[in-house]
């Protein structure tokens, strides 16, 4: 099969990908920029501990963290982009290579302070898309038993955000169970399932962050782009 099979393809804007594309770009040096967002505002949140133990383990990994305090973030939409907290939150969501987005799960579904805080990450800013093309992880504490209901629709939160979801993931039971006096997580399974994916993101993070404009160029975009520039330059002619 040849283009000449694809009557409706844009020639112009038509790419076949290639290997020597997608390694072209030399790998950056810099640490891996991650940031870890979490769902509760409770004084010991197991979510905000659990993102901690992922913070440190990341940083041991030789990554470049940065945790978010949701404290004080207003509701989307109640006020205006310009507030202090939504401003650090979109600048870091631009600083960032990738994301840890750990929620508990309340009512069989994330927490609508980590919903919150996804909603002020817009999918794009003055032309800048600060989430497509980079890393994310998820996670999520459970009061009960196991349950991945959050992960799940976290998952389907970072499709929609353009972001390339890892396939591993952390689903902690009775997280009050699973961290001692000194707030730090004590061995387990379920530790070792965080490390587990925290190694996972920053490979996918050294693989994806210097070819993420390559990897989100689509052929749509390119024609849509084509058909503006065509009209611009019509309208000039006139």
């Amino acid at each position: 099969m040849s283009a000449h099979d694809l009557p409706n393809i844009d020639r112009d804007q038509f790419r076949k990908p290639t290997g020597e594309q997608v390694f072209a770009t030399p790998p950056s040096s810099h640490p891996p920029r991650i940031l870890l967002l979490y769902g509760s505002l409770r004084e010991r949140s197991f979510s905000r501990l659990a993102v901690e133990e992922a913070a440190r383990l990341l940083d041991a990994m030789g990554s470049e963290t940065r945790v978010f305090d949701p404290r004080g973030l207003p509701l989307a939409d109640a006020e205006d982009a310009s507030h202090p907290k939504v401003q650090e939150l979109r600048d870091l969501a631009q600083w960032s290579e990738g994301m840890v987005w750990c929620s508990p799960e309340r009512h069989g579904a994330m927490t609508g302070i980590m919903k919150t805080q996804i909603d002020w990450i817009p999918l794009s800013i003055g032309g800048m898309r600060p989430t497509q093309g980079k890393t994310l992880a998820v996670m999520q504490v459970c009061g009960g038993s196991q349950s991945f209901n959050a992960v799940n629709q976290l998952r389907v939160l970072g499709r929609w955000m353009r972001m390339v979801t890892i396939p591993n993931q952390s689903s902690v039971p009775k997280a009050f169970t699973e961290f001692d006096e000194n707030d730090r997580m004590v061995p387990s399974p379920y530790y070792n399932r965080i490390v587990d994916v925290m190694e996972e993101l920053v490979k996918f993070t050294l693989l994806i962050r210097d070819r993420s404009d390559y990897l989100t160029d689509r052929y749509s975009e390119r024609v849509e782009s084509a058909e503006e520039v065509s009209k611009r330059v019509n309208q000039r002619s006139m």
